[in-house]
């Protein structure tokens, strides 16, 4: 594996356990919109608005990278069910992001990226839509490339190139991290990129892609 000049990392699962920060996030979103708006959710559970998401993505084939996009228009459609004004979604949404950024890291992550830090320029390189100034890491990265701002998700070859455009680095000058087989160790080595996966909980690698050329169980490793 040759030497990287940059390092990229996913972030929900790779940084923090993102399971039950969705599920909160969720809770509290339902428990906002019973306190203040109780007839958007008089027909709805926590399970039917995903159900709603879920048949909003099925719409919205082309925005189906952005989570964003998806939760804001389920939360519009839900609204104007009830006779509200679409564009409330954009305070229920905050209400979701407030939690959504509550973040629990893994033990091993602020102090393995800070050791990088001081070797490397780390990126962050993610499906989903937190934010790194709310989660309190956003000194440690030089940037941070999404789904949403690519126009596709890994392991969609795109959000690879804009990471490198960012960057203004070759692809084999990258090395990417993260916990999805798929998304980040196979997208990443198709785009050219070096990849490890994180594998923190003795998962089995999935038979049908080519073994990953590193792994590891912490970040720590790494370093």
């Amino acid at each position: 594996m040759a030497s990287p000049r940059i390092l990229s990392f996913d972030l929900d699962d790779t940084l923090w356990p993102v399971g039950p920060v969705i599920a909160q996030a969720e809770r509290e979103l339902f428990l906002w919109l019973q306190d203040l708006y109780p007839d958007a959710v008089r027909e709805h559970s926590i399970e039917s608005m995903r159900e709603l998401r879920a048949r909003v993505a099925d719409q919205f084939p082309q925005h189906g990278h952005d989570l964003t996009f998806l939760r804001r228009q389920a939360l519009a459609e839900q609204f104007a069910a009830a006779g509200h004004d679409e564009s409330l979604a954009d305070r229920a949404l905050e209400v979701f992001f407030a939690a959504r950024n509550r973040v629990e890291f893994y033990p091993d992550v602020r102090p393995t990226l800070r050791r990088l830090r001081d070797r490397y320029r780390l990126f962050a390189l993610s499906n989903g839509n937190a934010d790194l100034e709310r989660c309190g890491i956003a000194d440690l990265f030089d940037g941070h490339i999404t789904a949403g701002a690519a126009g596709a998700a890994k392991p969609d070859a795109r959000i690879f190139a804009m990471l490198l455009a960012e960057s203004g680095v070759a692809a084999h000058e990258v090395l990417h991290v993260g916990d999805d087989p798929l998304a980040d160790v196979v997208g990443a080595r198709r785009a050219g990129l070096q990849s490890v996966w994180l594998n923190r909980d003795a998962r089995a690698w999935p038979p049908q892609y080519a073994p990953p050329p590193r792994i590891v169980t912490t970040l720590s490793e790494l370093v």
